[in-house]
């Protein structure tokens, strides 16, 4: 499920998040599907339960996950309404379409990039 670096720069629990995170984002943990508890992670993973809440607050925060008190904690659905997270990434996106305009690439470039049809072109090429 998630694996951990102990040699990564990167606090614990934004490992135990980031790697939550990758697994909603892909599907592996399906919309509303329930995480595992606070205690049952931070067992498998042999690390302190205050690490694991940590990275489910996060995720809250950022909107990849809710929690029920008394029942734990459930994947979010995607594009469940705005959140800090999708507003900083998309920041983020408009930096560096921006950038790539600045050098060259055209509006529909970007486009078909975005929509996949620029990778499936690139996988033809190949």
């Amino acid at each position: 499920m998630i694996s951990l670096n102990y040699r990564d720069a990167r606090p614990i629990y934004e490992q135990v998040r980031d790697g939550l995170r990758h697994l909603v984002v892909t599907g592996a943990i399906a919309e509303g599907e329930k995480l595992p508890s606070v205690r049952a992670l931070a067992a498998s993973l042999a690390i302190n339960p205050n690490t694991i809440q940590r990275a489910y607050a996060a995720l809250e925060a950022e909107g990849y996950l809710y929690a029920e008190p008394g029942k734990g904690a459930f994947a979010a659905r995607s594009g469940a309404g705005e959140n800090p997270r999708r507003a900083e990434l998309l920041r983020q996106f408009d930096a560096a379409a921006n950038e790539l305009k600045f050098l060259g690439m055209t509006a529909r470039e970007l486009a078909d990039r975005v929509s996949g049809a620029e990778t499936m072109r690139e996988e033809e090429a190949q």
